[in-house]
């Protein structure tokens, strides 16, 4: 069963990095990982902050900062690849392989996705995992979360205000995992439908390109 994985752009500079991009291709072929904008997306708020320019531009900035972050995780791992629609996703995952999701392709002008600060790789990883019938979603976070209410989570600031609505809609297990405990990513791919979900209060696109496809693996 396909899961999605959000690891937190926070991670970028974290010893535990090396070991959850271990344990992600050890997951080769079960999970998309949805990237954070980490670095890349602290740029955008603070040339927002200087240059004036809208809230809907800083979240396109935002979604090529994602698209910066993975595609450097995928520079530290080959064995991760790039994936910008359903279809090269399919087609990584068909291999083995993990794909990491780049989200403007897919992302930009969807009337479902407010283009604001509401919304951050959290929400847009929910998002992803409805649109593509994924079984299960993880949000690596730094610490342990004190609870499985999404708006309590979205009240204390783990993730962002808009996720609550997102993970209602997508309406499947949700796990917050530490960003210390690299190992619980196998641990919640093995047992992840056997406990219980958060408390919460298929739409396949023609694809683009096919430049971003694993080595190996052919398109029908």
């Amino acid at each position: 069963m396909l899961r999605v994985v959000k690891l937190g752009g926070s991670l970028y500079d974290s010893p535990w990095l090396s070991g959850w991009l271990d344990a992600l291709v050890h997951a080769g072929g079960r999970v998309v990982l949805v990237p954070g904008g980490g670095p890349f997306a602290d740029v955008v708020r603070a040339m927002q902050s200087r240059c004036r320019f809208s809230d809907a531009v800083a979240h396109r900035l935002s979604l090529l900062a994602m698209e910066q972050y993975g595609l450097m995780l995928c520079g530290m791992e080959p064995e991760l690849v790039p994936a910008s629609n359903p279809q090269t996703i399919t087609h990584a995952i068909a291999c083995g392989r993990t794909p990491v999701w780049l989200p403007s392709a897919m992302c930009i002008g969807a009337p479902d996705i407010p283009e604001d600060w509401t919304v951050t790789s959290d929400s847009l990883s929910a998002w992803l995992a409805h649109h593509i019938g994924a079984e299960g979603l993880a949000l690596v976070k730094h610490g342990e979360a004190e609870t499985r209410e999404a708006w309590a989570l979205a009240a204390a600031g783990r993730v962002d205000t808009a996720f609550p609505s997102f993970a209602a809609r997508y309406a499947k297990p949700i796990r917050i995992l530490s960003h210390s405990e690299p190992a619980s990513l196998d641990t919640w791919l093995a047992h992840a439908m056997r406990s219980p979900p958060l408390t919460l209060a298929p739409c396949m696109l023609e694809p683009d390109a096919h430049d971003d496809l694993p080595p190996n693996c052919q398109l029908p």
